[in-house]
């Protein structure tokens, strides 16, 4: 039989480490072989115990589970380094896969979840799992993709104000056709076909507060 996964369980609540450990000690191939209640404390029992898998929380008293992430990627890439947290919005997720972890779960997910994580941890410290990694990589592409620059969000405002090419131009010191390449790129990025389109897609994701009425075409 191959050895346990050690397991160094790191969090700020005594009871969220006992409950863990007890979780994890149910399992034939896991040990439970520290606990920490803080960074400091984390980095010295990982130095002492060198364990296969750290399992931290996110939010410590004196910094963070990122922190212990980046000390443990410096020395080495074959620990494994699950992210605990109550908050599991996008930017932390993000924040815990940029940093190096292999796996981020919320407090709120199932214990079995915590497991599987960490065992993914062991075998494969250097991937990243995330139960909800797909769909907060979809709300960032579908961010990044509609993002406007300046000059774009300037023309929309004048689309709003339902100004046609040729006046947007004469607005913003540009040719007609350098206006409506503007107004290309806009649908292109809002995945509209015409202006009406753009600008119920544009409210709908915050990039305007409201529209004028049309008076004009846009051209």
């Amino acid at each position: 039989m191959s050895e346990p996964i050690k397991i160094l369980l790191v969090d700020d609540h005594e009871l969220i480490r006992e409950g863990l450990a007890g979780v994890m000690q149910l399992e034939d191939d896991m040990e439970v072989v520290g606990q920490a209640g803080s960074v400091a404390e984390a980095l010295r029992a990982y130095a002492a115990l060198s364990p296969g898998v750290v399992v931290a929380d996110l939010q410590l008293q004196d910094g963070t589970g990122l922190d212990i992430v980046r000390s443990i990627r410096k020395a080495n890439d074959k620990t494994g380094v699950v992210v605990l947290t109550m908050h599991s919005g996008d930017d932390q997720i993000f924040a815990a896969m940029e940093a190096g972890a292999s796996g981020f779960v919320g407090k709120d997910a199932p214990s079995g979840e915590v497991v599987r994580a960490a065992r993914h941890a062991a075998v494969s410290p250097r991937s990243f799992v995330c139960a909800g990694l797909a769909q907060a990589m979809m709300r960032r592409a579908t961010s990044e993709s509609t993002k406007l620059s300046d000059r774009e969000h300037e023309v929309l405002l004048l689309l709003a104000d339902g100004l046609g090419a040729a006046q947007i131009g004469q607005q913003l010191y540009l040719s007609e056709s350098t206006a409506k390449s503007h107004i290309a790129k806009i649908y292109q990025k809002l995945g509209a076909a015409n202006r009406a389109q753009a600008l119920v897609t544009a409210m709908r994701i915050g990039l305007l507060s409201s529209v004028q009425p049309a008076g004009r075409p846009v051209g």
